[in-house]
């Protein structure tokens, strides 16, 4: 309950060297103190709380709450707030309780404020008309179905309105500092809404944005931030004077060492530092730690970008429109430079200026290197790799996201339908290739890029060990059975992280546009049902590729049996070529002895997962 003041507690603060535009126009708790409040000028109407409780500013030190050396015009101030040394005011904004404001210049709402949702950017196509539209509840895979189907005049409208109404619902004309926030040192605030547990502490600016956390994951402003335009989410940070306009900044997400960012997404454990990126839509695990490092107009998911890593997607006097795509798990080594537009095919290495624009789809887990004017392939060389093989243990371990802030679906499985269907198209365009220019020859020509006669011998074989080891992985994971369901037998996709039947993926979309799915939580819905249904509709799609692959029409006990004689030995084979690759990395001296060592021990230890079963 609140109440007005007291004249007794006028005369009190009027002692204290307070001012008020209209005293008649503040009110205040039952339980309210005038003793704690110093030096404050109030303009229209103004609630204030109790203020009882000594509030921790520093590990050890404590002041008692109050508010001190402030400007308030139309303000709600939660309980226990210590609120001191606010250069010019605050104006139009709730703050909750136990909230910590000190030395801030100005906290403000101005009229019309979206607080950063809404905002329409354009990824990939720098120059495009805009393609994403940002709002709280945004994920990395509804962010990839608008990207996906942006030229879907029809989904683009349905999904856009949809996001609309729930935008304009929920508006508000004051913004909003949740619970336990702590705002320090800090020059502007303005249009922005700050919830529950986040920390802001020396940025330069924070405008029409949106800052938001759960109690197990808070969000942190550092020092010398610029922020603009955007979203933030649960578990993330943005330090040392790193600099982001329209963007999206989802989950366990860093932004670091003075990056700066326009028009790009960042998505569930992210860490971007030293560079930059412009018009980029970064997947989870998307990684750039180096200067000289640009990110711009490609899709990014699982990446790691080697230093001065630069992307190029000018057209001439037509401007920056081309964009591309790194499937998942791709890495450019240092130095790297791709000419857009791009496509690489997933878990692939580049090296050097790769030109001509390259499509490795076809040919996942490949090197694509440049010498001078001869750009080389180097087919599923990555699948024997001591970096694959430490990459795909990596991630599930680094998901700092708690379990209830993990809105964005990740699954880590590095052969699935989606990649292992490019894995079959690979073996087929090798054979394919060897089949019309025979054996005896020293290369083989793949669209602009020169395959070595050794390497296509060792990619097909490197990609046959990888289906043979998808398929005993698959045996050991469900039950010798027909499958249950249609779904899952056609084409997959990788959308942002999830592995879906596209089936599913064309039923979402459809969904959106007849109104079938009415809201943003129904899509994530969909989402997580299909992630859930994974394993079902994996099975459906692998009893096809078992049949096919051994000649059979059902899987049989005897057949099962044969799965799992093959999936030994190729993992055997896997697993012995990677220990090669360490011993080659060993013998250039580039890793110490204990770490070689303890490597051989972990690899040494893969047989003891031959014969696990992984279902009940």
């Amino acid at each position: 309950m609140s109440r007005l003041l007291n004249e007794q507690e006028i005369q009190i603060l009027k002692s204290h060297g307070c001012t008020a535009e209209d005293w008649t126009a503040i009110n205040v708790d039952e339980e309210f103190s005038p003793k704690y409040i110093h030096n404050v000028e109030f303009y229209g109407e103004v609630t204030l709380g109790s203020f009882n409780k000594n509030v921790e500013v520093s590990q050890g030190f404590y002041k008692h709450s109050g508010i001190r050396n402030a400007t308030l015009r139309n303000c709600s101030i939660g309980d226990d707030c210590l609120i001191e040394n606010i250069g010019s005011y605050i104006n139009n904004y709730i703050i909750g309780n136990d909230c910590i404001i000190t030395n801030v210049s100005v906290i403000e709402t101005t009229e019309g404020a979206t607080y950063g949702e809404g905002n329409i950017i354009s990824v990939l196509n720098e120059v495009g008309d805009g393609n994403v539209m940002l709002f709280h509840g945004l994920t990395s895979q509804v962010a990839a179905l608008m990207v996906k189907y942006e030229k879907d005049a029809e989904f683009t409208q349905a999904i856009r309105s949809m996001i609309s109404n729930e935008i304009a619902q929920k508006v508000q004309d004051c913004g909003f500092i949740g619970d336990r926030v702590k705002i320090v040192n800090t020059t502007e605030i303005t249009n922005s809404i700050i919830t529950e547990d986040c920390e802001v502490s020396g940025a330069i600016r924070i405008a029409d944005c949106t800052i938001q956390s759960i109690p197990e994951a808070n969000v942190y402003i550092g020092g010398g931030v610029i922020c603009e335009n955007s979203i933030v989410f649960d578990g993330s940070s943005i330090i040392d004077n790193a600099k982001i306009e329209n963007c999206f900044v989802g989950e366990a997400c860093k932004i670091a060492s003075g990056f700066s960012a326009e028009n790009s997404l960042f998505f569930a454990n992210s860490y971007m530092a030293n560079g930059e990126s412009c018009a980029a839509f970064c997947g989870p695990f998307s990684a750039s730690h180096h200067k000289s490092s640009l990110l711009i107009g490609c899709e990014y998911s699982f990446y790691n970008a080697g230093s001065a890593t630069n992307f190029s997607n000018h057209a001439y006097k037509m401007g920056p429109m081309h964009y591309g795509t790194l499937e998942r798990g791709v890495k450019t080594a240092s130095g790297s430079y791709i000419l857009m537009p791009a496509k690489i095919g997933q878990f692939s290495v580049c090296f050097g200026k790769i030109m001509y624009h390259p499509d490795t789809r076809k040919l996942p887990f490949s090197y694509l290197m440049a010498y001078g004017d001869d750009m080389i392939l180097v087919p599923g060389r990555n699948l024997t790799t001591v970096g694959l093989y430490r990459d795909i243990r990596k991630w599930p371990k680094r998901d700092k996201r708690p379990s209830g802030g993990r809105r964005s679906i990740i699954n880590f499985d590095w052969l699935s339908p989606f990649s292992v269907g490019r894995i079959m198209t690979a073996k087929r365009t090798l054979e394919d290739l060897r089949r019309v220019s025979g054996d005896n020859v020293q290369s083989y020509n793949y669209h602009d890029y020169v395959i070595k006669s050794s390497s296509l011998h060792k990619g097909i074989k490197y990609y046959d060990i990888a289906l043979r080891i998808f398929m005993g992985a698959v045996m050991k994971r469900h039950r010798l059975e027909y499958p249950q369901t249609e779904v899952g037998k056609g084409k997959w996709s990788d959308l942002s992280g999830l592995l879906i039947p596209e089936s599913e993926e064309l039923r979402i979309v459809e969904g959106i546009k007849n109104g079938t799915i009415a809201t943003t939580k129904d899509i994530r819905n969909e989402f997580k049902t299909a992630h859930n249904n994974y394993a079902e509709y994996r099975w459906a799609w692998s009893y096809r590729l078992l049949c096919e692959y051994y000649g059979v029409e059902e899987v049989t006990e005897e057949v099962a049996a044969k799965i799992h004689e093959d999936y030994i030995t190729a993992r055997r084979a896997w697993i012995a070529e990677i220990r090669k690759d360490a011993e080659r990395e060993y013998e250039l001296g580039d890793v110490d002895e204990n770490t070689y060592q303890d490597f051989l021990q972990q690899l040494d230890k893969e047989v003891d997962f031959e014969n696990q079963k992984l279902y009940m």
